[in-house]
């Protein structure tokens, strides 16, 4: 067995479980066949009081009243201001037209515009409108509103209530602000003067909330029974997919950015769709019994922010899983945890990522140093290894049993030289994870300007290196390090692994500088560790 052929395949599986990243999420856009109403009565009860000297009189139930009148009134734009956001609604039906993040730019500059979540593409189908019996609310029908433009404080909260009639049904709809949240709570109450059963839907509606690039696409995310799913295929999501059961939330996010709907009762089907540029999601309830005397209440809230751990933690609907890590989570969440308490004492995102770095470095030390070290032992067997090959020729039968021998003999372990790889290979691809999905690399610089220039270097980690400086470094520090490392006997292996350095230097080119940033602080660190171990070894 040649331990090198081992770590070259492992070397080629860690390039490939880099570079996979898969989300699956179920979804669709197509009506459901609405429930048949189920009829109701009004029935009339006649009684008769016999008093001595009072005559007897048929008693009727209290008729219910009518719907009073609706006034409708124009449409205009009503405007909510926070210390997170500026939004933008229309009173006719509510639907939302703007969502600026005001913590969040669209570029590096100071004066770059702030954070725009709601596009033009997505302002056409009209995201937070309602959808009632699968006709769109603000459409061809009449609504007032009730309230004035609010600018809210810290610890301020305010309502604007919308009232409309669609097809026979008063919906009154009154959304909740809050300044301290990136959320809006809704409650809707539906009325009608005759028995109905509804279906009403939720909307919520974006353009493409990436900053583009293989490594952070938009996708269309839910949370079904406590599991997360996701997809990014625009061709399923333009087909469109209508899945059924228990949804906590769903919405449209990247690796940033979140806009979601969270209702309140959650056995739902979900409609979700890619039309024009616009990402769509409708979470629709069925079976709403109204009539008169018998109004309906639901409830749902939208988030639509960054996706900050303790932001979304503070939300219903378990939000906080919108942030995932795949089967890595349990490693990539206490690493991002320590990275961000490095951070609060050093300032910078990049030397965060050194130190954080440099610590899973030293957690691992005796797992490198025992590899290294059986590596160095089966160099030293490759020439009898090579004898063996030679005497047995064709006889794997025998050479294996010889070579056993020969590791017995010489109290080696072949296996001993990959099984620490394979125990550091999690924590590569977590810390991996959690880099990719940290909004708190966005626009954090490490070093903003190429030293004793102006030109822009590494000033966001989360886009790659303009200059290509930071992977050519790594590739050139891969290459030393196959210096150190012991070589196999095989020099058509050693060709080989000398070209790994190349394959990973191409393969990083794109990758977001922080990364970037991380492996080449491992390698700079593993360069010394070996020159450490080869000092001792000699």
């Amino acid at each position: 067995m040649d331990i090198r052929r081992t770590v070259m395949a492992i070397a080629i599986c860690f390039l490939i479980l880099l570079s996979w990243n898969q989300f699956s999420i179920y979804m669709g856009w197509a009506p459901d066949p609405a429930l048949q109403p189920e009829p109701q009565t009004r029935q009339a009860q006649e009684g008769q009081v016999a008093e001595r000297d009072v005559p007897a009189a048929p008693q009727e139930s209290a008729p219910v009243a009518p719907l009073p009148t609706f006034q409708p009134a124009p449409g205009r734009d009503v405007v909510v201001e926070t210390p997170l956001y500026r939004a933008v609604f229309y009173s006719g039906g509510g639907i939302l037209r703007e969502f600026s993040l005001k913590k969040y730019r669209v570029g590096l500059a100071p004066d770059s515009p702030v954070l725009q979540l709601i596009a033009p593409e997505a302002v056409a189908k009209a995201p937070l409108g309602l959808i009632l019996d699968g006709a769109p609310s603000w459409s061809g029908a009449s609504w007032n509103f009730t309230g004035e433009d609010m600018n809210l404080r810290d610890g301020e909260t305010g309502t604007l209530t919308f009232t409309g009639e669609v097809n026979g049904v008063r919906l009154i709809r009154v959304l909740t602000f809050d300044a301290s949240r990136y959320s809006v709570r809704e409650t809707v109450r539906l009325q009608s003067d005759q028995p109905r059963s509804l279906r009403l839907a939720f909307t919520m509606s974006t353009g493409k909330l990436s900053q583009g690039g293989d490594y952070d696409l938009t996708r269309v995310a839910y949370l079904e029974n406590g599991s997360f799913e996701s997809k990014d295929s625009e061709k399923t999501l333009s087909a469109g997919l209508t899945p059924s059961g228990d949804f906590s939330w769903a919405g449209i996010m990247s690796n940033y950015f979140l806009a979601t709907v969270m209702p309140k009762d959650t056995e739902t089907t979900l409609r979700i769709k890619l039309e024009n540029g616009a990402y769509r999601v409708a979470v629709e309830k069925t079976g709403i019994q109204v009539g008169p005397s018998q109004p309906a209440e639901l409830e749902a809230a939208y988030f639509i922010g960054p996706k900050e751990q303790k932001l979304l933690n503070a939300e219903p609907g378990d939000l906080g899983k919108a942030i995932n890590y795949g089967m890595f989570s349990i490693v990539a969440r206490p690493l991002i945890a320590m990275l961000d308490f490095f951070y609060t004492y050093v300032g910078n995102w990049g030397v965060a990522i050194i130190l954080l770095t440099l610590v899973i470095k030293i957690i691992l030390w005796p797992l490198s140093y025992k590899s290294y070290k059986s590596m160095e032992q089966m160099k030293k067997l490759q020439p009898m290894m090579a004898k063996l090959k030679e005497k047995y020729g064709d006889d794997r039968e025998a050479m294996n049993r010889e070579m056993m021998q020969l590791y017995k003999t010489y109290k080696v372990n072949p296996a001993s030289g990959c099984l620490p790889i394979l125990v550091q290979i999690p924590v590569f691809i977590g810390l991996y994870q959690g880099l990719l999905g940290s909004i708190q690399l966005r626009h954090a610089s490490f070093i903003p300007h190429i030293p004793f220039t102006d030109y822009v270097w590494l000033a966001d980690l989360s886009v790659k290196d303009p200059y290509y400086i930071t992977p050519i470094i790594m590739g050139l520090t891969m290459l030393l390090q196959q210096r150190l490392t012991p070589a196999a006997g095989d020099p058509t292996q050693q060709k080989i692994m000398m070209i790994m350095p190349v394959v990973f230097t191409f393969f990083f080119l794109n990758f977001p500088s922080g990364l970037v940033v991380y492996w080449l602080a491992n390698n700079v660190i593993s360069i010394a560790q070996q020159w450490w171990q080869l000092r001792r070894v000699k």
